[in-house]
């Protein structure tokens, strides 16, 4: 008897622990409204905040192709990226700076998988891995936009890569870094 209420009891905890987490916080917006650009019928991966939350880059198979995309959360709709997703190829593995205007992503639109930074500002890509004969995936890039790491094959197993834009890379605007608090 002790042994059947014990479990009926943790099925009632377990239950009411599943119910009251459902949609607590959640602000997605529904793929089913007329217009909606956050979620499609097609599969959305990879997503990446900036700073302080008001870009989302991810890439989404959206067309029968896989390419990616900025989602403005302040304004609710998709930001234009002209130049980044190239037709014929593939454009995945998104990240995004702090401030929103370097976005980093592998694609295959040079024949081989390459690690391309795009800038916001100017609107031109950069194959940071040209000159790499290797596979190249999972690019992430630094608060400010300067450093950019990922993974690469060079040596018969994957390293950690990093790549430097340099110093004139410019800092984001109106991003204030985390003050340590003693």
């Amino acid at each position: 008897m002790t042994k059947w209420s014990l479990k009926l009891s943790f099925i009632t905890v377990s239950l009411i622990i599943f119910t009251s987490c459902q949609d607590a916080g959640l602000i997605t917006p529904p793929t089913a409204l007329v217009g909606a650009t956050l979620n499609s019928q097609n599969q959305e991966e990879n997503p990446q905040f900036s700073y302080e939350g008001r870009f989302l880059v991810f890439s989404s198979d959206r067309g029968n192709k896989r390419s990616v995309f900025l989602y403005d959360t302040q304004n609710r709709n998709l930001v234009p990226l002209p130049g980044l997703n190239q037709a014929g190829s593939v454009q995945e593995q998104p990240d995004i700076s702090a401030n929103g205007r370097f976005l980093v992503y592998v694609s295959e639109q040079e024949g081989k998988p390459d690690i391309f930074v795009y800038d916001r500002e100017t609107l031109t890509a950069k194959n940071i891995t040209k000159n790499l004969l290797v596979p190249v995936r999972n690019p992430t890039i630094s608060g400010n936009g300067r450093f950019i790491a990922f993974e690469s094959n060079r040596r018969g197993q994957w390293n950690i890569e990093l790549y430097d834009q340099g110093l004139e890379t410019e800092l984001p605007i109106g991003i204030n870094p985390p003050q340590n608090k003693p």
